[in-house]
Parts: structure tokens; sequence; C-alpha cells
């Protein structure tokens, strides 16, 4: 299929006779739609594609939130439950103590301030201004021309990896640590169709001068770091982030489910 032929005006969702807004990325034999705004929780939606239906049957169309066949869906109709901001009742184990204006909360586990949807104004704005950037990172990180598929088959353990853009179809296993060795303004883009999973004890180890504020893991299922297993860069996932016992990053963790960490380091980059 001609991937310019798939875009946002080929491929629509809609709500009734509302077209919702989104952009649709076609890589590796997959279309993925990302819609730009909330769905509502149980609400019914219409997935319409102009391609020819030979090619609609031999592509995988999928929400990138439920990893379902669109045109599988019952007379074209898709249910999916909205993406939802955290409200403090979510954010569980940090002993939160709210401030005089109920903008944010504080715990003595974190340094710097927590916010949650429910939240006194502007938090709840922000938050979801947040949400769309993330969003849009997500996106982006998915939208670059790979440099280097399929390394090791997945499994990347040991290796030195220079800067560029990587990709995995098949998952990525990291079970002993790697190296990532390049200059300050060297960027790394690790493109993850399935899960990430770091080993215990396994480590990402920067050189050269390479930032974690460069490196970017843009991962479609979940990511998982072993006991005291590190990671550095910034994950983007669309689905849940768990961190055993004594792991560490530093980074920053953005999930469309969850975060869960035991006993964890989570360093801003």
């Amino acid at each position: 299929m001609d991937p310019a032929t798939l875009t946002a005006g080929t491929f629509q969702l809609s709500s009734g006779t509302t077209v919702l807004p989104g952009t649709v990325i076609y890589a590796d034999s997959t279309a993925v739609f990302w819609p730009a705004v909330h769905l509502t929780t149980d609400g019914s939606f219409t997935a319409t594609s102009r391609a020819s239906r030979e090619a609609r049957d031999r592509r995988r169309l999928r929400d990138p939130g439920q990893e379902r066949d669109l045109h599988r869906a019952p007379r074209g109709h898709h249910r999916r439950p909205r993406r939802q901001l955290a409200a403090a009742s979510y954010i569980t184990g940090f002993s939160l103590a709210a401030n005089a204006t109920n903008v944010f909360s504080t715990s003595p586990q974190v340094t710097g301030k927590i916010y949650a949807a429910n939240n006194a104004s502007p938090t709840p704005a922000k938050m979801t201004s947040a949400v769309g950037d993330m969003e849009l990172a997500f996106t982006g990180a998915a939208g670059r021309a790979r440099d280097v598929r399929e390394l090791g088959a997945g499994n990347i353990g040991g290796m030195t990896l220079t800067p560029g853009v990587y990709k995995w179809g098949t998952g990525l296993l990291i079970p002993t640590s790697i190296t990532l060795t390049g200059g300050a303004t060297a960027v790394w883009i690790f493109q993850i169709a399935p899960d990430l999973t770091l080993s215990s004890a396994t480590q990402v180890l920067l050189a050269g001068g390479a930032l974690a504020k460069n490196v970017f893991w843009q991962v479609s299922g979940r990511v998982v770091l072993g006991t005291t297993a590190h990671l550095e860069g910034v994950v983007l996932t669309h689905t849940s982030i768990t961190l055993r016992t004594g792991a560490s990053i530093k980074g920053r963790l953005l999930a469309q489910t969850a975060v869960s960490i035991d006993g964890s380091t989570v360093v801003q980059p």
C-alpha cells in the first residue's frame, strides 16, 4: 500500500456525524491512527478507510490504545476506553500532602511537586496539555525513518550502539549491559513494537558525552526494568512501565496506563 495515500483524509474515525481529528502513521505494513482528542468512555466510533478493499484486508489497521484490528470491529464500530488523567487517589504509596491551594501535592519521597487531575486550576488544563505533548512526541518518534532494523533479532545484550534510529518489530530484550556512545548532541531513537525488557542488574550506559535527554524509547507495549536495572533516556509507551525493586532511570517515564515503581530512583535528565 502506498503510504502517501493513507492519511487523516483517507482514514477517518468518527462519532456519529462528527469526524474526530488525528494523525495516521504507516510503517512496516501497519497503519496507526492516533486520536488528537480524548475519546469518551464506552463510546461508539466508526473507522472509515477509502483505501481499496484488497489493501485494507492485507494491512492491519490498529488503534494504538487497544492494539485491535479496526476493520474487524462489528459494523465498523470500535469501542475503546478514554485516556484518563490520574486523580490523586490513583497515585499511591507516596503519602501525598496537598498544598494550601490544592494546585499540587508534595511527598517526602519526591523532590519537587506532584500534580493530579483533580487538583485545582490551572493543573487539569496543564496536565491535558502535557498529555497532548506526550502523544505528539510518541507520534514524532514513531514516524522517524529507520537506520537499523531488527538489530540482534531483538536481543542487544553487550552491544555498543552509535547514534541513530533503531527499529524492532518483535520486542527488545536487553539481558546484559549495553553502551550508547556519542557526543552531547547525538540522538538515539529506539522504536519497539511490542515490549522492552531490561533484565535484572542490566544497565544502559552512556559514553563519549552522550546525554540522557537525547535518548528516546518509543514502545508500543510494556516496559519492564528488572531488579536493580538502570536505564537512561525518555520512555514513551502506549501501555505501562514497571520498575522492579531497586531499578533506576535517569530520564522520564511517560505511560498511557500506569507507572509502577518499587523502591526505585527516577532522576530528571
